[in-house]
């Protein structure tokens, strides 16, 4: 801890002040204070102020606890709040969100509500996510709705290929594109999106004929060479749906859309009769919503690669990165310390500088510390002389550059260049008399220095 210079504040007004080595060395010889303060503290007068090490009283460390308790109870009630609404939306939405075109949902997305009319109509629906499980409920009198072809593997559309060529049933297919055409359904190919959804039939399909305009665009268009194709429902010239003959009795519809099973589209136009035809002309209805293992990559193809790490990431978690950034960037602002004007803050408590001297050197004489009250006189009286004779302020307390200096100065030759320095950097005085005498001589020498 460094030390403090003992200063004494000005006298009465009208009246001069003493100078610092006196005032300093009058309080420590009738009142010599306290040991090094960096060992016991040093008091400011009013011996009213804590220890900073001091425990906390009674009432105060009642009221710490006081003050723990009640935030860990608000951040506890915080987190049963928001546990409690968790458990009530996933009990209200349990059951009722299963994704898009899951006949189990009855989210504006899913396809519940067709699900329960072709119940209604005798059609029993099953759920499928595997290539096997759905080419093994195929038969004549079976419906197979594949919800995405695209997203199949090579092996799964070979599976699937092969029930739709033997079943003798339907297939239904719903937005086929390049990807799972020419192994599905060889010699169609896709034409880019319709530009309307709501569209007319314009063929002579019955199931069309009666179902009236529906909403079938918005999806893929199909181009075909084949014969046998029925066309409906046309944008810009090209199909969005189309039936091919499949073997002997069964057939396959190709859908650009989905849109016409959709719960939120259902109500609309002629989707509800469109989808009741094309999905209950038989008795059964395999509805195949593939899973991610029946997502497998072609062998030839680059999915087949090893991946990195960052490839198997989602791309929106990037976005949601970016967003924490922007959040924690945002955090900084708002928390971090202004920046601006200093303010000025009253004190608690204000104590004149005598008040303070005073108390130190009751310390010091308590304490017997002649030794140190001595080391603060002299620091004091060679940093006020460096600044009177010219000498920096580094080179205050080295005695080959301060003493030439206030030799130099000294009017008379009053005190030789051995007297200076046993005054300024002599040993420490054996009794109260002696240190008092040697505040007396730094004053003079000070007095003198600054009058010269």
């Amino acid at each position: 801890m460094p030390e403090e210079t003992p200063r004494r504040a000005p006298g009465p007004t009208g009246t001069a002040p003493a100078s610092a080595a006196q005032a300093s060395a009058a309080q420590a010889g009738t009142a010599l204070n306290a040991p090094d303060p960096a060992g016991t503290g040093t008091g400011t007068g009013t011996g009213t102020a804590p220890t900073p090490g001091e425990p906390p009283t009674p009432r105060q460390a009642q009221a710490q606890r006081t003050r723990r308790r009640q935030t860990a109870r608000r951040i506890l009630t915080a987190l049963a709040v928001l546990t409690a609404g968790a458990l009530a939306l996933a009990i209200l939405n349990a059951g009722t969100r299963h994704g898009l075109l899951d006949p189990r949902s009855a989210d504006p997305s899913g396809s519940r509500a067709v699900a329960e009319l072709l119940k209604d109509h005798g059609v029993t629906t099953r759920v499928v996510t595997t290539a096997r499980d759905a080419a093994a409920a195929t038969g004549p009198r079976t419906t197979l709705l594949v919800t995405d072809p695209d997203r199949l593997g090579a092996a799964q559309r070979s599976a699937i290929h092969s029930a739709m060529d033997l079943s003798g049933g339907r297939t239904v297919l719903l937005a086929p594109g390049g990807h799972s055409l020419p192994d599905l359904a060889p010699g169609v190919r896709a034409k880019g999106e319709a530009a309307t959804d709501d569209l007319a039939p314009a063929c002579a399909l019955p199931a069309a004929t009666t179902a009236g305009r529906a909403a079938t665009g918005g999806g893929l268009r199909y181009t075909t060479t084949l014969p046998r194709a029925t066309a409906c429902y046309p944008s810009d010239g090209h199909p969005t749906l189309l039936l091919l003959p499949t073997g002997t009795t069964g057939d396959t519809v190709l859908l650009g859309s989905g849109a016409i099973l959709l719960n939120e589209n259902l109500a609309e136009q002629g989707n509800a009769s469109l989808a009741l035809q094309l999905l209950g002309s038989r008795p059964d209805l395999v509805w195949y919503m593939p899973s991610l293992a029946d997502s497998g990559p072609d062998p030839d193809s680059s999915a087949g690669q090893d991946k990195s790490l960052f490839d198997l990431v989602p791309s929106g978690w990037s976005w949601a990165l970016l967003q924490l950034l922007v959040a924690a960037v945002l955090a900084a602002l708002w928390r971090a310390r202004r920046l601006g004007p200093l303010v000025t803050e009253k004190l608690p408590v204000v104590i004149r500088a005598s008040e303070a001297t005073e108390g130190r050197a009751r310390l010091y004489r308590k304490a017997g510390a002649r030794d140190r009250a001595a080391t603060v006189l002299r620091a004091a009286a060679r940093e006020r002389l460096a600044v009177l004779v010219g000498v920096p302020h580094t080179q205050a307390h080295e005695p080959l550059s301060l003493v030439p200096a206030v030799s130099a100065h000294l009017t008379g030759g009053t005190a030789g260049t051995t007297d200076i320095t046993t005054l300024l950097f002599g040993p420490p005085p054996s009794d109260d008399a002696a240190l008092v005498a040697l505040a007396d001589h730094l004053d003079a020498l000070e007095r003198e220095v600054r009058t010269s």
